[in-house]
C-alpha cells in the first residue's frame, strides 16, 4: 500500500473515530436516566443480506473487519442463495435488513417501488459523485433521487484462450470482429476441430450466456445510445440493430464449423452447463475459445490442464482473455454489472456502515482479499489478487472507458430474465431469428 494510501486510510479512521465519539457523547448527554444512549453507534449491530454466498461471502464479511475494530459496530453479513426471490417479500412483509446488496437494477428498482428504501445520505453521495464515472449513480438513482451507492464490480464481453497455443498456431489477439472470424477460421484450418464452446444451461436460468453475447454486440456494433433505448425499452428487439447483433453472434454460435468443441454441434449448446465449457475444455485445449465474464477467473480454480494441474491464468500461462472486438480497433465500449447497496433503516449504525461501503478503503479491503474487482476510481488496482483483476479493474475505473449495465438486469423480468432467456434457447434450436425476436418482444406485453 502506498505512503498516500495509509494517509488517507488514517485520515478517514481518525475521522470516523471522532464521528463516533461525537455520536456516543451526544447520546449519553441526550440519553437522561434512562441510561439510553440513542446517539451512539459503538456496540450496535448492523445486518447485511445479499445473494453473495459460499467464500465471496466470507471475503466480505471480511472486508468489515478494520472497521469494526475502528467504530465498534458489529456488521452481519447473511448470504441467500434464493435472495432475489426473498427480498421484496421480506421488505413488503416489514423484516427488512438493514442494508440490502442488490445484483440487479431492476431488482433495485422493484425496491425502491415498495417505498421502504432509504435516501442516499449526502456523505454517501459525495463519495459516488468522487469516485465513480456518472453511469453508477444514475443507475443507483430512480427519478433523479440518489439511493444506492455501488459496491463491486464485474466486466463481461471477455474471450478465453490458451496464451500457449495461440503461440503454437501463430495467431495473434484479434483487434476488430472481421479479424476475430479470420482467426476463428486459422484455428479451424489449424487444428480440424471448432475453435469454439459454449453451454447455455443453467438451473432456473438456461439462456443467460446468450443475452450476453447479444449485448456485447448490440453495444459494440450499434453504440451506447441505441443500446440505452433498447435497455429501456424504447427500441424493440426486431429494430434492426439488434437483429444485426443476432445475426453477428450467429456467425459463431450457429455455424456447426465453429461450435462445439468437445461437446457436439450447435445443438449441443443448450444441453450443456455454461461453466462446462469455461472450466475444463479452454483450460485441458480440447476447444481454443469460449466467451464469458471476468468472474471466470474463480472457475479455473477448480479446473486441471491436460497435464492435471489448476491452470495459470496470465499472458503467457494456460488461460487468458482478451475483450471481444467490435468494427473498429481501438474502440473500448464494454458491458458488466455490479451490485447496488440499498438501505432500509437510518440509524446512526447503518449511515455509519453505507458511508464506509462507499469509499475507497472498503474497497481496497474487499479487492485485496482476492477474486473481487471495484469501479471505484479511489481503488488501487494493484490490490487485485490477479493480472487478469487488475486489468479489468483499470478498464472499469477508467473514465474514458464506455461501461453499461448488462441490459437485460435494467429489463423488466417478463423480459429480460424471461423472453429473453427462453429466445436464445430457442434461437441455438433452430427457431428463425425474426420469429425468436418477436416472441422475446411479447415479453413486454406479459
Amino acid at each position: 500500500m502506498t505512503a498516500l494510501r495509509s494517509r488517507r486510510r488514517h485520515g478517514y479512521v481518525a475521522l470516523g473515530l471522532t464521528a463516533v465519539a461525537a455520536l456516543t457523547l451526544a447520546g449519553c448527554a441526550e440519553g437522561g436516566d434512562d441510561g439510553g444512549d440513542s446517539g451512539s453507534v459503538e456496540g450496535e449491530t448492523v445486518e447485511i443480506a445479499g445473494g453473495i454466498t459460499g467464500s465471496e461471502a466470507e471475503n466480505l464479511q471480511k472486508a468489515f473487519e478494520q472497521f469494526e475494530s475502528d467504530t465498534g459496530i458489529t456488521v452481519n453479513y447473511t448470504g441467500d442463495k434464493g435472495f432475489e426471490g426473498n427480498i421484496v417479500t421480506k421488505v413488503a412483509g416489514g423484516s427488512a435488513p438493514d442494508i440490502a446488496i442488490v445484483p440487479q437494477p431492476g431488482l433495485f428498482r422493484s425496491l425502491v417501488e415498495t417505498g421502504e428504501v432509504k435516501e442516499g445520505t449526502d456523505e454517501v453521495e459525495a463519495n459516488v459523485d468522487e469516485y465513480w464515472a456518472p453511469i453508477w449513480k444514475e443507475t443507483g438513482s430512480i427519478d433523479g433521487t440518489f439511493y444506492a451507492a455501488p459496491m463491486l464490480a464485474n466486466l463481461k464481453g471477455y474471450v478465453w484462450y490458451s496464451p500457449k497455443s495461440f503461440e503454437e498456431w501463430g495467431v495473434e489477439i484479434p483487434t476488430t470482429w472481421d479479424e476475430l472470424i479470420a482467426l476463428t477460421d486459422t484455428i479451424r484450418e489449424t487444428t480440424g476441430q471448432p475453435p469454439w464452446c459454449a453451454g447455455f444451461f443453467s438451473e432456473a436460468a438456461s439462456g443467460w450466456p446468450g443475452t450476453d453475447w447479444v449485448e456485447d454486440l448490440v453495444l459494440r456494433q450499434a453504440g451506447p445510445e441505441v443500446y440505452d433505448s433498447w435497455a429501456a425499452g424504447d427500441t424493440p428487439f426486431t429494430d434492426p440493430d439488434i437483429e444485426a447483433a443476432f445475426d453477428s453472434v450467429g456467425e459463431i454460435l450457429l455455424n456447426p464449423d465453429y461450435v462445439n468443441a468437445g461437446f457436439g454441434d450447435v445443438k449441443s449448446i443448450n444441453p450443456t452447463a455454461f461453466g462446462d465449457p469455461i472450466a475444463a475444455a479452454v483450460a485441458n485445449g480440447t476447444c481454443a475459445l469460449t466467451h464469458q465474464a471476468s468472474f471466470l477467473t474463480a472457475n479455473f480454480l477448480t479446473a486441471q490442464t491436460a497435464a492435471g494441474e489448476t491452470p495459470v491464468v496470465a499472458p503467457d500461462g494456460d488461460v487468458y482473455a482478451f475483450l471481444l472486438p467490435g468494427p473498429e480497433a481501438g474502440e473500448l465500449a464494454v458491458e458488466g454489472g455490479g451490485e447496488l447497496v440499498t438501505a432500509f433503516s437510518d440509524d446512526a449504525a447503518t449511515q455509519a456502515v453505507l458511508e464506509y461501503m462507499s469509499t475507497p478503503e472498503f474497497a481496497d479491503a474487499r479487492v485485496e482479499l482476492g477474486g473481487a474487482i471495484s469501479a471505484n476510481m479511489g481503488a488501487d488496482p494493484e490490490l487485485a489478487s490477479s493480472e487478469f483483476l487488475t486489468e479489468a479493474m483499470k478498464i472499469v475505473q477508467d473514465p474514458e472507458t464506455v461501461f453499461r449495465f448488462d441490459a437485460s438486469d435494467l429489463m423488466p423480468a417478463t423480459v429480460g430474465s424471461g423472453s429473453f432467456w427462453r429466445g436464445m434457447v430457442d434461437w441455438i434450436d433452430g427457431k428463425p431469428t425474426p420469429q425468436v425476436l418477436e416472441d422475446i418482444q411479447a415479453g413486454y406485453e406479459n
